[in-house]
């Protein structure tokens, strides 16, 4: 049930029209000026109503659960190519020189000491397979706070739901190796590389500059999937860039540039935190950039709102998008019924008796 100030009362997921329904302006050029306003005002109210702030601290602890054995299974990926090691050790390097040294201090020893583990054979299946489970925490948790933002009960069964967020972090991870990949072969190693396959230095320089706009794809690709799949909702057409998930993108490089800028040059966390302030700097970068993407959400949620609301669709309290999957959220809500019965019963009989009918028979109607 969404956190919100709106009415909460669902409509049936039957009745809604389809994501695609041609009333709704297509592109957000076709969108009006006041639906605009309305929009970002809207935007504002839900990101507070909604308690975002709050879930994105919940999101960075699932992110600090996730982050290592997600880590783990990108290398054993890599490692059964032979890549493992010599990926450790040039993503480590490559962060050095990005991250500050005060967190770098912190968690590069802990990144070395986990990632360089040897794991081969069954132990390298088992442990990507358990790597796989606990990196998929993230990926469940921001589906209940994408179904908390888009209004809308979680309805999809646990088998299927487990499933399609399996399958989802999978990806996620494919994608992180090839960003991994990607930080790799630069630099150093880029001409190493070129000059072993024959190629030349223009053909490295232009790598040099392609790498960078192959690793945008991937943050591209990585964000629009968490915003498409993992809500219980029918969402309109796959889009590779949406406008939230533009405004996260850029909004999350923006204040992660600016964060470690002042981290690196103003913060001294040292003498607050002392050995723990790379720790914090750490969780605070996270929490950060896990709001930041909470709030693109709320922008795409507020945009549908509007496109409904500019189509004549009854969306001022509810976005008209029909559900995934109704069947576990009609089992809570049948349930919910049954207790509201048991509850009205004990209140009638002062908690004596539980021969009345629940609530919503035929006999309970006539009393």
């Amino acid at each position: 049930m969404s956190h919100s100030s709106r009415d909460n009362t669902q409509s049936d997921p039957a009745d809604a029209p389809h994501p695609e329904d041609e009333r709704k302006p297509d592109s957000p050029a076709e969108i009006t000026k006041p639906t605009w306003k309305y929009i970002l005002r809207t935007t504002i109210r839900e990101f507070s109503a909604d308690g975002c702030t709050d879930l994105a601290a919940g999101l960075t602890y699932r992110t600090v659960l996730s982050i290592f054995p997600a880590l783990i299974a990108v290398v054993s990926v890599l490692s059964l190519f032979g890549q493992g090691g010599g990926t450790v050790t040039a993503v480590l390097d490559q962060a050095e020189g990005i991250v500050p040294s005060d967190t770098w201090g912190t968690v590069r020893p802990a990144l070395e000491s986990v990632l360089t583990a040897p794991a081969p054979g069954l132990g390298l299946i088992l442990g990507l397979l358990a790597a796989l489970w606990s990196a998929s925490s993230y990926v469940k948790a921001f589906g209940r706070v994408m179904n908390v933002i888009h209004e809308v009960p979680e309805g999809r069964g646990g088998i299927k739901l487990n499933v399609q967020m399996y399958l989802l972090t999978a990806l996620i991870l494919v994608l992180g190796a090839v960003a991994l990949l990607i930080l790799v072969l630069s630099g150093p190693v880029a001409e190493a590389v070129g000059s072993a396959i024959g190629l030349g230095s223009t053909a490295v320089t232009v790598w040099s500059i392609a790498q960078w706009f192959v690793l945008a794809f991937v943050v591209v690709s990585v964000v629009a999937l968490l915003y498409y799949a993992t809500p219980n909702v029918q969402q309109p057409k796959f889009r590779w860039v949406s406008v939230g998930a533009l405004i996260a993108i850029v909004v999350a490089v923006l204040a992660s540039v600016g964060f470690f800028f002042y981290v690196s040059n103003f913060g001294n966390y040292n003498a607050t935190y002392g050995a723990l302030a790379g720790v914090i700097i750490l969780l605070l970068w996270i929490y950060i950039v896990n709001a930041i993407l909470l709030f693109g959400a709320e922008v795409d949620s507020e945009v549908e709102r509007g496109r409904e609301l500019q189509a004549g669709m009854p969306a001022e309290e509810n976005l008209q998008l029909p559900a995934r999957d109704t069947k576990a959220s009609d089992k809570k809500a049948k349930k919910h019924q049954e207790d509201v019965g048991r509850a009205r019963n004990l209140r009638r009989s002062a908690g004596r008796s539980q021969d009345e009918p629940a609530v919503g028979t035929d006999e309970a109607v006539r009393r």
